[in-house]
């Protein structure tokens, strides 16, 4: 791995980072909306989950968008949606004004998702490519931990809008970080073959310390008959299913446990502040299993080690159901779940990734994590109905870490094949075999 390789990689995890911070950015401010607007909570959880519609129509559409036109000009696409969105927050004094900023703020979320997870692995080297897209993951539970704790700040003696002028800030600079540190990946340049193409090429090689090559690599005739919706090719769709299905349902678990821990840990009698903290240090275990399921990707084979943290996911959420009210024990189990369940979510972006040739990468990740997104959306929906039926808190967290359990098993049905054979061929004709991956 090169510098500007490295360099590339850490400027998608910051993105993710953004990502995190932006998604919680209403769930920091809403108290202070709501106060300041007299709304009650059910229009106020309405606008919660404009930000969710809003991210899965990005994921699936701008997913596609990626594989036509490219990653950066995407990833440049997103951040300029996402700052806008965050900034015109602040203009608003109105539910329905501030449902549409919020749509379009996760359009941009939803759609930088889908391409960070693509450019993390197209330029990164074979050997790293799934350390490279979980050290990107773990983004995401650490923006919300610092980003959390920024805003926490920040609300001592300023209003609920400086939340978003944080966010707004913190995006437009990523903007600059992202025109000159991340280049367009050399697999979709190669696959694409755009004008000046050989010569992007060649720019992006040097920087990484590789010869110039001197010409483009044939490809098969059929390649410009191939489409974003090759991932319901009779070739695909059952990669698809699969990752989709697996992916809809672990969510179900992971958002259980992220939007129910801080109610549950008040219901037993602690104060919020407890529960607050309780949640950071699932998002701490949620940041180191990103970083450990990342390095044993090195040694093993990451299907496998995705089923197992799968598995373990659906124990320690059982395990929180079980666990009596002591707020150290607590903090502990949730950080363990926190390890696995997040585990889970990288190494689902990792098989993503991997599953999906080069012109449907963006697309197949988008699609899986745009239909997934109905998981975070049942999952405190389902789990809601369920304490209001009386259901206890061990016999619910059984029923909602069935979700990881399920994933585990569709996984089993799933054939890993990077799809990319005739690409490899090709580049290894131009002299290009690993080069970028």
């Amino acid at each position: 791995m090169s510098l500007m390789q490295v360099v590339a990689v850490g400027v998608t995890f910051l993105l993710n980072a953004l990502d995190g911070f932006d998604v919680l950015a209403i769930s920091f401010a809403s108290p202070g909306i709501a106060a300041e607007w007299g709304i009650d909570r059910a229009a106020l959880g309405i606008v919660l989950s404009m930000e969710l519609i809003g991210m899965a129509l990005g994921s699936v559409l701008l997913g596609s968008v990626a594989d036509r036109i490219g990653r950066r000009k995407t990833m440049l696409g997103c951040l300029i949606t996402m700052a806008i969105g965050m900034l015109m927050v602040t203009t608003t004094d109105q539910l329905v004004e501030l449902s549409i900023w919020r749509v379009l703020t996760g359009v941009g979320i939803g759609g930088m998702l889908a391409v960070i997870n693509a450019t993390a692995a197209e330029l990164s080297n074979e050997r790293r490519k799934h350390l490279s897209v979980s050290l990107m993951a773990i983004g995401y539970p650490l923006g919300v931990v610092f980003g959390g704790t920024i805003a926490a700040q920040l609300l001592k003696t300023q209003d609920w809008r400086s939340v978003f002028y944080l966010g707004a800030t913190m995006t437009a600079i990523c903007i600059p970080l992202v025109y000159f540190l991340i280049p367009e990946s050399v697999h979709w340049l190669t696959r694409k073959q755009p004008k000046d193409a050989l010569l992007k090429i060649n720019r992006t090689l040097k920087r990484m310390g590789h010869a110039a090559v001197s010409a483009l690599p044939a490809i098969a005739p059929d390649a410009d008959k191939k489409r974003v919706s090759d991932i319901f090719s009779p070739a695909l769709i059952t990669t698809t299913i699969v990752v989709t299905a697996a992916y809809f349902l672990h969510v179900t678990s992971f958002y259980f446990m992220i939007k129910w821990i801080p109610k549950i840990i008040v219901d037993m009698g602690f104060v919020a502040s407890s529960a607050a903290g309780v949640l950071v240090w699932a998002n701490v275990g949620g940041a180191t299993g990103g970083i450990v399921l990342g390095l044993l990707t090195l040694r093993y084979n990451v299907k496998t080690l995705t089923m197992i943290v799968l598995v373990m996911s659906a124990v320690m959420i059982a395990i929180f159901g079980r666990t009596q009210a002591d707020l150290g024990k607590l903090s502990m189990i949730c950080a363990t779940a926190g390890f696995f369940t997040n585990a889970g979510i990288v190494g689902l972006y990792a098989i993503f990734a991997h599953a999906y040739p080069t012109h449907v990468r963006a697309s197949g990740t988008g699609f899986a994590i745009g239909v997934g997104r109905g998981g975070a959306v049942l999952a405190p929906i389902v789990s809601g109905f369920l304490f209001d039926a009386g259901i206890p808190l061990s016999t619910v967290a059984m029923i909602m870490g069935l979700g990881a359990l399920l994933a585990a098993f569709a996984l089993s049905f799933l054939k890993l094949d990077s799809g990319d054979a005739e690409l490899v061929k090709a580049e290894s004709r131009a002299n290009m075999s690993g080069s970028a991956g």
